[in-house]
């Protein structure tokens, strides 16, 4: 008897438009998936996504040059190209949609692959179960959402255990939490029992509603002067507003893990 056959994932068309200089991607709706501003494709042009890169406070800056990225989740490519041609790091990024990374080759100046650069057309989910993946990465960013938006596609307690399994110690994970289906409570206290009590803080929320989340690996959130100092030189070498980052954190530790 045969075993029944998988269905096949049905998966949105990558669409873009254009306004005021800049590309936006969509997946078969309004809502902005990603934005790049054509005559500078490796700005980071949203505010969110400049947020996304607040790892690197918690990195020491010794480190930032051999840091090894993982990106869950391509959107537009903004991380990845910055990663990979501003920070010029290892960068591996994971996307399930074809058509996606097709469009951002196309569209927004995402590079061939190279000898920093992989993208994965593959499961977040799979890709850091994998053993194989484990503690290779230095810094992780997890933005996973489909094209309705509503809420993250992963986001339960035994996905974020095996983000913790693929950073190395001093890794920092940084996570997008937005949609009107979100629950920030629920999802903040998934990651903290995931990552382990004191080891996670959040950015205030943007104007369009997305908190950035901070997870980090065998160490202790740095001191305000350090983290001060940190976006000091972010500042002045990538031009990243890093001084606002430092006023916008905060450590927390969730109560409870809700089911």
């Amino acid at each position: 008897m045969k075993a029944p056959a998988k269905k096949k994932l049905k998966l949105p068309d990558a669409t873009i438009s254009e306004e005021g200089g800049l590309r936006y991607l969509h997946l078969e709706t309004p809502w902005i998936q990603g934005a790049m501003r054509i005559r500078k494709p490796l700005k980071l042009e949203l505010d969110y996504i400049q947020r996304m890169m607040a790892w690197l406070l918690l990195r020491d800056p010794r480190d930032w040059a051999s840091t090894r990225t993982l990106q869950l989740g391509l959107g537009s490519g903004a991380i990845t190209k910055y990663c990979h041609s501003v920070l010029r790091v290892p960068t591996t990024t994971v996307e399930i949609n074809p058509k996606v990374i097709q469009v951002c080759r196309v569209w927004f100046h995402l590079p061939e692959d190279d000898e920093r650069l992989t993208v994965c057309q593959d499961d977040a989910a799979r890709f850091v179960n994998d053993p194989e993946q484990v503690a290779q990465f230095d810094a992780l960013s997890v933005d996973l959402y489909d094209h309705e938006a509503a809420s993250p596609v992963l986001d339960d307690e035994d996905f974020y255990r095996a983000c913790w399994q693929v950073l190395d110690d001093g890794g920092v994970m940084s996570v997008n939490l937005f949609g009107r289906e979100a629950s920030f409570e629920r999802s903040t206290a998934r990651i903290a029992a995931a990552f382990g009590a004191g080891r996670t803080a959040m950015l205030k929320p943007t104007r369009e509603g997305n908190t950035i989340v901070l997870a980090w690996k065998g160490f202790d959130l740095p001191e305000r002067d350090v983290l001060a100092a940190r976006a000091e030189t972010l500042q002045a070498r990538f031009e990243l507003p890093a001084r606002k980052w430092v006023k916008l954190l905060s450590a927390f530790t969730p109560a409870a893990v809700a089911d």
